[in-house]
């Protein structure tokens, strides 16, 4: 029949070659490379669902504190001024550059919240002891809210800024600039020991709904 799902989930297509095989059994830490291409097609990471629950848990607490607290304060000729993450994209809103505000906006308040948020649901929602099939679909949304988190790209702007103006004013580094560093490196940690091979593996399919039901009707067809 067209259209149908494999049933062994072991078996994957290489993303790089296209060879269709059989991922084999792995031990924690061990990895799956194909013979074709020699690409790195799974490794098993050890304890990853604990270890990516902490690591968001973390990232969570530091993106708090990171757009409550100050980023950077200036001082020009005897007056003092300091923003936040979210304060300097409301100044560039104010100056007119209202595109570059929403850019700073989205990359780095919204995206990384939707990183953290998503991932700190599917860590909760695989620990179940069947995780539901809402899991799967915040997993499949993961990627872009990945893909459009640009905190290092905002660091590494600050950075050249502070550069810049060096000369014309005091520049006083606040606690939220050495936490969003913090963070950089929390969210690649997160993303190192997630394993999503693992996650789709404990989601309850509609397949498996299915058969659920269906063995619960024979039953009480067997009992009537």
């Amino acid at each position: 029949m067209y259209n149908e799902p494999v049933s062994d989930p072991s078996i994957i297509g290489c993303p790089h070659c296209d060879l269709v095989q059989r991922l084999p059994q792995l031990a924690p830490g061990a990895s799956a490379r194909c013979p074709r291409c020699n690409e790195e097609l799974w490794r098993h990471k050890e304890d990853a669902l604990n270890r990516t629950l902490a690591l968001s848990l973390g990232a969570a607490a530091l993106y708090l504190v990171a757009n409550t607290v100050p980023m950077l304060g200036l001082t020009v000729v005897g007056r003092s001024a300091s923003t936040t993450v979210i304060g300097g994209a409301e100044h560039l809103w104010q100056q007119g550059t209202r595109v570059v505000a929403v850019l700073v906006m989205f990359t780095a308040v919204i995206a990384p919240a939707l990183q953290i948020g998503l991932m700190l649901a599917i860590a909760l929602g695989a620990h179940s002891r069947q995780p539901r099939r809402w899991v799967g679909t915040l997993l499949r949304h993961y990627p872009t809210t990945r893909l459009w988190s640009m905190i290092e790209v905002m660091m590494l702007g600050v950075l050249v800024a502070l550069v810049k103006i060096a000369d014309y004013a005091t520049v006083i580094p606040g606690m939220a600039l050495f936490v969003l560093g913090a963070l950089v490196f929390l969210l690649a940690a997160m993303e190192a020991n997630f394993d999503a091979r693992d996650v789709w593996r404990r989601i309850a399919w509609a397949r498996d709904d299915a058969r659920v039901e269906s063995g619960e009707a024979r039953m009480v067809a067997q009992q009537s």
